[in-house]
């Protein structure tokens, strides 16, 4: 019998209903911490912050490490060795299935809120709430612990309500009232809680023991929180008094939560969170002030707060307004990843943001969710994202007035008050903040009252044990003139990170302006070493240090960021400072570094396409593919916005080498929204310079892209704008990949003939050059073609000749590609055996070099293979496994297909054919495939 582990009472491992001997409370704490995240790598430096925040010990690396050798042998006593692995970039516990009490806890939700039964999703609740003995994480004492305990706990209680909820609904009303007692009694100022029980008990015919309950909790809200009743509390609560009370609404569990960490020493802003509260009822809340006022954490946490009345789903989408090196996300790129959130399938989502937006606005107007919208550009960024008849609440963070949102509530942040602030000063420093008084409140008022200086100067004093507050103060008096003339609060932001900044060594503040300079979000040690012109072992010395000053925050092992108001005070910092000239030369030294590393990881991936890439220094950093491309999904970001910095700032050539050189990985990958951003920067960056085959390499890049979305009109346009670059480049090798993508057009759209002359055409170029890869790639098309006309000996003899040209050249993926075409071939002259085996060949490839564009193809090819040989079952599951992957990857052309497949199978067997017709249909009709025509008679035909 194998063994399971708990959580939801004490941390356990257990075999039989036993415990496991030889768990300490300090192994308890590191296995209930990747309990918690399990499935996902937990590096060491995240435990050590988990266990001990900022102060761990000296021993924290061995004993993170002794408590994982003991957790190894006590799992391998419960037989589940092999659960815990040790990664490169830390550890990762996966339970396996029907083996962790929360996993199980959130099935049963699960399966609660499918259930349209009321009894079956009362007993599902149930059993839910069965599994906690107690307390969640007994015996685990640990920094983390509080706050996870008061995440699950929450949880919990919101099963709780939604029980009674449903029992209400099947008229226990007396078996809940006693229920809710006992609850009330625990949590007596919980909102939801109080009212079903005065529901409960009312329904009981208990009317004065119902507006008993009332009153003791809204004199127990105004004593403990100075705070009156919600509005649906007092309207619930006058129905009772007028003995009319209104039925329980039918509420589904709580939804994913998307919201990001809730601080736990948040103080103050009382008033705030009150007038959020009162608000609710506008549904739109703003809340706008300066940068490092709080906006954010203020919003995070009334999420956090206020989520239990929102049962559908808390939802979290950083807007991007006025984050470095980044663009702020369109309305459109903000509604796909909502929907995606309230979980609409990829290749749901349409195309056009009108279209998303009444997507979005349906999908709320039967929800009832939470939603914050952090760090918006102005109303219209966010009126497109706003709903019509919604029960929703959408919290929006911006550093301008949202004036014109009409009926939102507006709330403008202002600087924490005296005791507010003294409050959050202490809980960083300790006593020392009360028995010199005096002197903490001289720096509060140093530093402006704003939240962020508050903390810069506490972690300060934290650190430095022998400082007094005075002696602080006094350092923070030496800047009184710049804080004078910096009157506001964001001003005597500066002035705190001026102080930082002036105790670090001459190199740690050359390499802390220079840092200043970078446009992406974070930077590594060979990143910041370049732009030093510095070893890398001296950089990451600089680097760590600033880390340990807090001018540089870490969010994962080996990776450096700023605070968006550092980063500001940064570039100022090194603007008053350094040299114009210094600092374009440590630009051109960090775009080389970028330019030359991903090269090098580029030629280790695609050594095949290296001809197509430009000539640039490779890097001597040596890479295998797993570190290829490690390095190039790490530094992802930070290459999608040193393109468009380049472009704009006079480096044109390394935007338009970076795009192509990045156009495989990108591509391959389906990274389409940076891939969007890249190509469009270097179409620009070749306008600018009038280079015209950089023109037309991006305009072939953005073509690919939305060929492949199902964008044929855009991508018609961009080919032929590419072929005309092309030919006033008088590049043939250019002009080529431009015909090739304009023939795949004309493919899709059925035009065999034009496409025909067109792969010819770019076939012929190809040879001309010698480019082998290219002509692979073209004569792979020419046989789909010849295919597709029944000319299949025409077809064979291309494919076969593109295989051999790509295995020659080491393309796994070109191969794939073609095995998928001779499945197709084989399949249409009736060799089943043959085409299975393509496909099958084909799939593999692709899942094993991580191309996951081509595996929904193979699938569906696999699914057609096994309906032509009467496999009816297997055929299903073929066609639904290449309907998750396609949805996945945004393939809405194979999506179209599965579904397609899918309706033939099941018409006049099943109800759901008429489903996958629709679905295919609709897919379909977005990017004109002419295959529609026979899937509306299969509809017609079969009613």
């Amino acid at each position: 019998m194998t063994g399971r582990f708990s959580v939801l009472g004490p941390v356990d491992v257990t075999v039989a209903g036993r415990p496991v001997a030889g768990l300490a409370p300090r192994h308890r704490a590191v296995l209930a911490y990747l309990l918690l995240h399990a499935g996902k790598v937990i590096s060491a430096e995240r435990l050590s912050a988990a266990l001990w925040a900022d102060s761990p010990p000296d021993t924290a690396r061995s004993q993170i490490h002794a408590a994982m050798t003991t957790i190894r042998r006590v799992l391998r006593s419960a037989d589940l060795d092999g659960v815990l692995e040790t990664r490169t970039a830390g550890y990762v516990l996966s339970p396996p299935p029907g083996a962790f009490d929360l996993a199980e806890f959130g099935g049963l939700l699960e399966e609660a809120q499918k259930s349209a039964d009321h009894q079956v999703a009362a007993d599902r609740l149930r059993e839910a709430l069965a599994l906690w003995p107690g307390d969640a994480l007994i015996g685990v004492s640990a920094e983390y612990a509080p706050g996870a305990r008061a995440r699950l706990e929450e949880r919990r209680l919101a099963v709780v309500e939604r029980l009674a909820e449903v029992e209400l609904a099947l008229g226990r009303h007396e078996e809940v009232s006693a229920e809710l007692t006992t609850w009330v009694a625990t949590y007596p100022l919980r909102e939801r809680l109080v009212g079903q029980l005065m529901r409960a008990l009312y329904a009981s015919d208990r009317q004065a023991d119902a507006l008993a309950a009332g009153r003791r909790y809204r004199a127990g809200l105004a004593e403990r929180q100075g705070l009156d009743p919600g509005r649906s509390f007092l309207q619930l609560e006058q129905e009772i008094l007028r003995d009319r009370p209104a039925p329980p609404a039918e509420e589904p569990i709580r939804g994913a939560n998307f919201l990001p960490y809730d601080v736990p020493d948040f103080t103050g802003r009382v008033v705030e969170l009150d007038r959020i509260l009162r608000g609710l009822g506008s549904r739109v809340c703003v809340v706008d002030g300066m940068a490092g006022i709080g906006k954010t954490t203020l919003a995070v946490h009334a999420a956090h707060r206020f989520a239990h009345r929102y049962a559908d789903g808390q939802l979290f989408v950083d807007l991007r307004a006025h984050t470095a090196g980044q663009t702020p996300v369109t309305a459109s790129d903000a509604l796909h990843v909502l929907l995606r959130q309230i979980g609409v399938p990829a290749d749901h989502i349409p195309l056009g943001e009108a279209e998303r937006s009444a997507l979005w606005r349906t999908e709320l107007a039967r929800r009832s969710v939470l939603i914050v919208l952090d760090n918006a550009v102005d109303a219209e960024h966010v009126r497109p994202l706003l709903p019509g008849a919604t029960q929703s609440l959408f919290l929006i963070t911006s550093r301008r007035r949202l004036t014109d949102l009409d009926g939102a509530l507006s709330l403008s942040l202002d600087v924490l008050p005296a005791s507010d602030a003294i409050t959050l000063f202490s809980s960083v420093v300790g006593e020392r903040a009360w028995t010199e008084y005096a002197a903490a409140g001289d720096v509060l008022r140093l530093c402006g009252h704003l939240p962020l200086a508050v903390r810069i100067a506490a972690a300060r004093l934290h650190h430095r044990p022998r400082w007094t507050v005075a002696y602080l103060a006094d350092r923070l008096r030496d800047e009184r003139r710049r804080l004078v003339e910096l009157a506001t609060g964001e001003r005597g932001v500066a002035a705190a990170f001026t102080l930082s900044y002036q105790q670090l060594p001459m190199s740690q503040q050359r390499m802390f302006r220079l840092l200043g300079l970078h446009p992406g979000r974070d930077v590594d040690t060979y990143a910041a070493a370049s732009m030093a012109g510095m070893e890398p072992a001296d950089a990451e010395t600089d680097l760590e240090h600033l880390l340990d000053a807090h001018m540089l925050t870490q969010h994962e092992p080996g990776r450096y960021t700023f605070h968006d108001l550092l980063r500001e005070h940064a570039r100022a910092t090194g603007a008053a400072t350094d040299v114009e000239a210094d600092q374009q030369l440590a630009l051109t030294r960090l775009f080389d570094h970028y330019l030359h590393i991903a090269a090098a990881a580029i030629d280790v991936l695609y050594p095949d396409s290296k001809h197509r890439r430009p000539d640039v220094v490779r890097a001597e950093r040596l890479f295998g593919e797993a570190e290829a491309t490690a390095w190039l999904d790490a530094e992802r970001g930070n290459l999608t916005a040193v393109c468009a910095f380049a472009t704009d700032h006079g480096w044109p050539t390394h935007a338009t080498s970076l795009s192509t050189i990045l156009y495989r990985y990108l591509y391959n990958n389906v990274h389409d929204i940076d891939a969007r951003t890249i190509y469009t920067a270097a179409l620009a960056a070749g306008r600018r310079t009038g280079d015209h085959l950089s023109q037309s390499r991006a305009l072939s890049d953005l073509g690919w892209l939305s060929f492949g979305r199902g964008g044929y009109a855009d991508a018609l346009d961009l080919f032929d704008q590419a072929i005309a670059q092309a030919r006033m480049a008088g590049d043939g090798t250019a002009q080529a990949r431009a015909e090739h993508g304009l023939a795949s057009v004309h493919q899709q759209h059925r035009n065999g003939a034009e496409a025909l002359r067109r792969f010819t055409a770019a076939l012929e170029l190809f040879r001309g050059r010698d480019d082998r890869f290219g002509q692979a790639v073209v004569l792979n098309s020419l046989g789909a073609v010849h295919e597709e006309a029944g000319r299949f000996a025409e077809g064979l003899a291309a494919l076969t000749r593109a295989r051999e040209l790509f295995r020659s050249l080491g393309t796994d993926g070109g191969e794939a590609d073609v095995l998928n075409n001779l499945g197709l071939v084989h399949r249409r002259q009736g060799r089943l055996v043959d085409a299975h085996q393509c496909h099958q060949q084909a799939l593999e490839i692709y899942r094993r070099f991580g191309i996951r564009r081509g595996e929904a193809r193979s699938l569906n090819g696999l699914a057609a293979v096994a309906a032509d040989a009467g496999d009816v079952d297997e055929a299903i599951d073929g066609y639904q496994a290449a309907l998750a992957v396609a949805g996945e990857v945004g393939n809405r052309l194979e999506t179209a297909r599965a579904h397609e497949g899918l309706a033939r199978l099941l018409v006049g067997r099943s109800p759901a054919a008429h489903d996958h017709v629709r679905e295919a249909l609709n897919l379909y009709a977005q990017f004109g495939e002419p295959e529609s025509g026979e899937l509306r008679k299969l509809l017609a035909d079969n009613g």
